[in-house]
């Protein structure tokens, strides 16, 4: 296992914050500790329920794809694991409104989250469904009748808000003025997302995986470079289909995408929506039902194996 760099604080990390599946601590002044939980989210939801051995599945996975972009030269913050369910990572600032920096902001979390889309899923498709999203948008002909899963005749590009409560889509003068980056910078990230992605598919595709849609995210670091942080292409950030069964005409998920159909198919995401557009108060989100849970737990570790082409087996914790 990858041992990250030495610490410059004495003693136990500081504890920082929670989000919604890590524990975030200060190591150093310019380090971090992410300790991933067993907590699992949908539609910026905490799901009061916890998934076994979710949490290393995320780790390691995150790593394995970090180590892809060492090999490509792509800049990140990672730095190593630090157990089975934690990894080190450079430290920036989070600021959710990066113009208070000053004219040059440097050290600081792009509030975006970057998303590239390759198949038509997910929200794109209830956007379609719904009429907000024309094929033209998608780059296909006017009035072409559009179907769940074709294939996007180029990778589409969308930006949303990192920092907020709820994400919510930017357009791209929207994101350059939050994010403070420059349209070459937003061009190069996105370039970066297509060059990681086209390396992510080379290794799966001989897995039987397809790579459906996934977001990355962004910081700038002291020196003004723009690195990839936080985690990607684990089944929390990204979709992924089976081959074999989308030559079949079936889309078998490989991703969260599957407790979210949960919630649809139950009726929840409909109480959520309805709660948010009216500006009510939002329905607390139940837990999963028991045998689910096991069947999540099932889907995290086949798809860490899928991905990283590895067999999962739990690393014993130190005491």
């Amino acid at each position: 296992m990858a041992k990250p760099g030495a610490s410059a604080v004495a003693g136990a990390p500081k504890f920082l914050r929670r989000g919604k599946v890590k524990e975030v601590f200060e190591i150093s002044p310019t380090e971090l500790e992410f300790r991933f939980t067993d907590d699992i989210s949908v539609f910026d939801k905490h799901i009061p329920s916890e998934i076994p051995h979710k949490g290393e599945t995320l780790a390691r996975t995150a790593a394995h794809w970090f180590g892809v972009c060492a090999r490509l030269g792509v800049p990140h913050h990672f730095l190593g694991l630090a157990g089975p369910t934690a990894m080190r990572v450079k430290r920036v600032q989070v600021v959710p409104e990066p113009k208070t920096l000053g004219p040059r902001p440097r050290n600081y979390l792009v509030p975006l989250e970057l998303i590239v889309r390759y198949y038509l899923a997910g929200s794109m498709w209830d956007r379609v469904q719904s009429g907000k999203v024309s094929p033209r948008d998608l780059g296909f002909p006017a009035g072409k009748t559009l179907a769940y899963g074709e294939a996007l005749p180029e990778p589409h590009f969308e930006v949303t808000t990192k920092l907020e409560p709820v994400d919510r889509l930017l357009t791209i003068p929207e994101a350059l003025e939050l994010s403070r980056l420059d349209a070459q910078q937003l061009d190069q990230l996105r370039e970066t997302i297509l060059k990681v992605d086209a390396a992510m598919q080379a290794e799966i595709g001989p897995r039987g995986l397809l790579h459906v849609d996934g977001k990355k995210e962004f910081a700038m670091d002291a020196d003004g470079v723009l690195m990839v942080v936080d985690t990607f292409g684990t089944a929390d950030e990204d979709r992924f289909w089976d081959q074999d069964a989308y030559d079949r005409g079936r889309h078998v998920d490989f991703s969260k995408e599957f407790v979210r159909q949960h919630y649809r198919q139950s009726g929840y995401y409909d109480q959520l929506q309805a709660a948010r557009q009216a500006h009510r108060e939002e329905p607390p989100i139940p837990p999963l039902p028991p045998l689910l849970v096991d069947e999540v737990s099932r889907l995290y570790t086949t798809v860490f194996e899928r991905l990283t082409g590895e067999p999962f087996a739990p690393i014993a914790r130190s005491a």
